[in-house]
């Protein structure tokens, strides 16, 4: 058995995943040969580094288990139905049955599991979207209300950022004195 743990935020931790998954494996007499484990958003494309570990360990013949056991569906994906679908239909197809501790009916037998995955999906897509929309809605009320948002003024970086795309794009234009297109920046 293998066991997949995700957070959202670097403030969060596992800790209360964790343990809760492997007394549920011991209670079953599994044995946890793997565990994957992330401090990751599930709508960040490419950035569930573990999930995306997982999946190439399945598809190279590296398993060495035949369930997944997660929290909770929304813990692969945020996705919606189709998304849980094709993670869940993915894991199937190379054996692994994914359980879930808060989703018992996973660990049931039947047809009726492919519906309730797409309700779960859709469940943790419009949890997310609210999430998201109360959010929003927080910090318009905070710029109605004439708070600045955003770092203090003059705050700076403990540590040198990294230049990436649209930075080292400017830089390169400002090295090669490209006066045009470095202006329009």
């Amino acid at each position: 058995m293998a066991l997949y743990l995700r957070v959202s935020t670097s403030e969060q931790a596992t800790d209360n995943q964790l343990p809760a998954l492997q007394d549920y494996a011991a209670s079953r007499g599994y044995e946890v040969t793997q565990i994957y484990q992330e401090n990751e958003s599930a709508w960040k494309a490419g950035h569930q580094k573990e999930l995306a570990k997982l999946l190439a360990d399945i598809r190279g013949g590296k398993r060495k288990y035949d369930i997944l056991l997660v929290w909770a569906l929304d813990r692969l994906t945020r996705g919606g139905a189709a998304a849980i679908l094709n993670l869940v239909d993915t894991f199937k197809s190379h054996g692994v049955k994914v359980i879930s501790l808060q989703e018992p009916w996973t660990d049931a037998p039947g047809e009726i599991g492919e519906i309730l995955y797409a309700i779960a999906g859709w469940v943790a897509r419009m949890e997310s979207q609210r999430k998201s929309e109360r959010t929003k809605a927080g910090l318009e009320r905070a710029l109605r209300e004439g708070k600045r948002l955003g770092r203090p003024p003059g705050s700076k970086d403990k540590k040198r950022r990294r230049r990436t795309g649209y930075l080292l794009r400017y830089a390169d234009r400002q090295k090669n004195g490209d006066r045009k297109t470095a202006d329009v920046f």
